[in-house]
């Protein structure tokens, strides 16, 4: 279904979902992008003074305090950034007759379960930055049908380098790489995100939850070495297309407990949008051929 022009506010834009949304949506839409240091979440009252000032059909909250360690070490910044600000952002949308589409994680999710995780699902969060991603779900549903929260898992988009970049540049230099063998999602394309959330800007469609991702499910292990596949199928000079097994329990320097299988069923977003979502290896066979094959051909 075609979507009229929209004015859109993008909040966060210098993060890897935010910023790829900003970029795929230019095209048809009055996009305006906001990130550091013009943007300052942490701070509720100028957070609602700057959307005082801006003129937006859609609001897009990609901000977020990520880092689920330092959210178990900086519990009132994480309770913030993360719960207080998609308040705000929930009411000045409200306020105008605005969609807000906030973007929360599968981190919510305690992960004992061990089939997909469905919206009706019951969140229980095994860590603190997942709690307070729960609180600001909630303070985003409680505004009414325009406000929608988007749960997202293991993001890769071209606006921020993320995992699959980062074992791509050292596979250029080292024989040697690994990754979790036994923690479980489904990766997430950015510009896949874009065309299965652009219908939502047509407000007669009704927010609430929903889950974002691309279909199948991997360990990290599995993702980097189809990864590393891919970058040397696309010409990339790595040094290694094996990726060694290391277990979550070894990762002696995380701080935070992460939820072990956390992969998302997008049934519900296929059955209001009418879009399936691709295979996650054809995502990113996609995106690395356009992001790191260029660069392989002037090594």
């Amino acid at each position: 279904m075609p979507v009229s022009p929209k004015k859109i506010l993008i909040l966060g834009a210098g993060g890897r979902l935010a910023g790829s949304l900003a970029e795929c949506w230019r095209a048809h839409h009055k996009v305006t992008a906001l990130k550091r240091p013009e943007l300052n979440v942490a701070d509720p009252g100028a957070l609602e003074r700057l959307l005082d000032s801006y003129d937006f059909d859609i609001l897009v909250n990609g901000t977020g305090l990520t880092n689920v360690d330092r959210c178990e070490q900086d519990r009132e910044e994480a309770r913030v950034v993360n719960t207080v600000a998609p308040g705000v952002m929930a009411r000045s949308a409200e306020a105008r007759g605005a969609r807000l589409i906030h973007f929360s994680t599968d981190y919510v999710f305690d992960g004992t379960q061990r089939e997909p995780y469905t919206e009706s699902d019951v969140a229980h969060p095994c860590g603190w930055y997942g709690a307070t991603k729960l609180d600001g779900e909630n303070e985003v549903l409680a505004t009414g049908r325009l406000g929608m929260v988007v749960r997202v898992s293991w993001v890769f988009g071209p606006a921020k380098p993320s995992f699959v970049d980062a074992l791509i540049s050292r596979a250029q230099t080292e024989d040697h790489v690994e990754a979790i063998a036994d923690k479980f999602s489904s990766p997430t394309s950015a510009v896949d995100a874009a065309e299965w959330i652009e219908p939502f800007f047509n407000l007669d469609l009704p927010g609430g939850l929903y889950h974002a991702c691309n279909a199948g499910e991997c360990s990290w292990q599995e993702y980097g070495a189809h990864a590393l596949a891919v970058a040397s199928e696309a010409g990339v000079p790595v040094r290694t297309t094996t990726v060694a097994p290391i277990r979550l329990a070894d990762m002696k320097q995380f701080i935070a407990p992460r939820p072990i299988f956390s992969i998302l069923s997008t049934r519900k977003l296929t059955s209001v949008t009418g879009i399936s979502p691709r295979h996650w290896r054809d995502s990113l066979r996609d995106y690395i051929f356009k992001k790191h094959a260029p660069l392989s051909s002037t090594t």
